[in-house]
């Protein structure tokens, strides 16, 4: 009986593994998934690589779905500077969660054989939230009528039946000033209050809790092909702008170098339209000194409903772009002498034990 059992057993745990692997070979990175695949691959990538990665609830949507993020990087006693990603935070930009899936695959692929992937494990974690805006992607998925919603699923109230908050203008940087709607209704509706949604309260509460940490925020979106820096609001530039122009050049030019497209690079006043109380800046505005808004393929041929044949493609170009950007950054800082530290008005230049325990939202 007991030597039947050990059999029984046996025969599980090698019938498990073949799954696994199966899954993994069946896993296509050219395909748009929806969330159930996402979460069973996020699981996948926990699982297949125990050394690297593990995987952190942070928060819930209004749903009361779990938001995870994936943390990846050779484990350590002590905390480490970080690299955050996110994608999904406007639910019909299918492209961003595929882009999120597409660069966890390039990074666990190549960290064993590649000697630069390999020391950024070493000297960097990342944070990557491959779908922020879980209720709004599920949504999106549900039928034709619904794949370009854009906000999250919070419930309306008396005064306004409407479902959602544009979770990019909720967060407490110039909230509320431009680039926004104080009706529920509409696309770019920022909330009641800023901070409103509970999927960015996980964003600001994590960000906040590792803020000394975060050397770089990136936010995935689509569409427009451009590299957007802070901040939103006209007339307010971040003091290290001229920095942040150079390195979104440079990870234009090696986007461009891939497969030819070209990548605007600019604050969104100058290069697309003024916004307020986006990620982007809030991450800049606590003081993560390099944060970025990545707008992927394409421009205005297919708009929100990318072909899934531009998938490939775009990944392979804005992986390049944004490789580009944890280089340098990675690069000043571990190899690198000097780095220098201004704070002004909690507004960090670099790095590394700036705090910013005065800050305060501008609501």
């Amino acid at each position: 009986m007991k030597g039947s059992v050990i059999s029984v057993l046996v025969v599980l745990v090698v019938l498990d593994r073949l799954a696994s692997g199966l899954e993994h070979r069946s896993y296509d990175y050219t395909k748009y998934h929806p969330m159930d695949e996402i979460s069973a691959w996020m699981n996948q990538m926990e699982r297949e690589n125990p050394d690297v990665v593990s995987s952190m609830v942070y928060g819930q949507t209004y749903e009361k779905r779990n938001i995870t993020l994936l943390k990846i990087g050779f484990k350590n006693t002590t905390p480490k500077k970080a690299v955050w990603m996110d994608c999904g935070i406007h639910a019909r930009e299918w492209i961003a969660p595929a882009f999120c899936q597409y660069f966890v695959k390039e990074i666990l692929g190549s960290y064993k054989t590649d000697s630069n992937v390999n020391t950024l494990f070493k000297n960097l974690d990342f944070y990557i939230t491959p779908v922020l805006n879980i209720d709004g992607y599920i949504y999106s998925w549900r039928d034709n009528t619904t794949r370009l919603w854009r906000k999250s699923r919070t419930a309306g109230t008396e005064n306004c039946r409407c479902f959602g908050t544009d979770l990019n203008r909720n967060f407490p940087a110039y909230w509320g000033m431009v680039g926004i709607s104080r009706n529920c209704c509409s696309d770019v509706y920022n909330g009641p209050t800023a901070v409103s949604e509970p999927e960015t309260k996980a964003v600001t509460d994590f960000l906040g809790a590792h803020q000394n940490e975060m050397l770089c925020y990136l936010t995935i979106h689509s569409y427009s092909q451009m590299i957007l820096i802070p901040y939103g609001v006209p007339n307010i530039s971040a003091p290290n702008y001229d920095e942040l122009m150079e390195v979104g050049l440079a990870a234009a030019k090696a986007i461009s170098a891939v497969h030819g497209k070209s990548y605007k690079v600019g604050t969104p006043p100058d290069v697309l339209y003024a916004t307020s109380g986006s990620s982007r800046d809030f991450a800049r505005f606590i003081g993560i000194p390099y944060s970025f808004g990545l707008e992927l393929r394409d421009k205005e041929k297919y708009h929100f409903i990318l072909p899934e044949n531009q998938i490939q493609p775009s990944c392979e170009e804005a992986y390049q772009g944004a490789m580009s950007i944890i280089n340098y950054i990675h690069d000043k800082n571990f190899k690198s002498a000097a780095v220098s530290q201004t704070v002004d008005n909690c507004d960090c230049l670099m790095d590394l034990e700036c705090k910013c325990d005065d800050f305060k939202p501008l609501y």
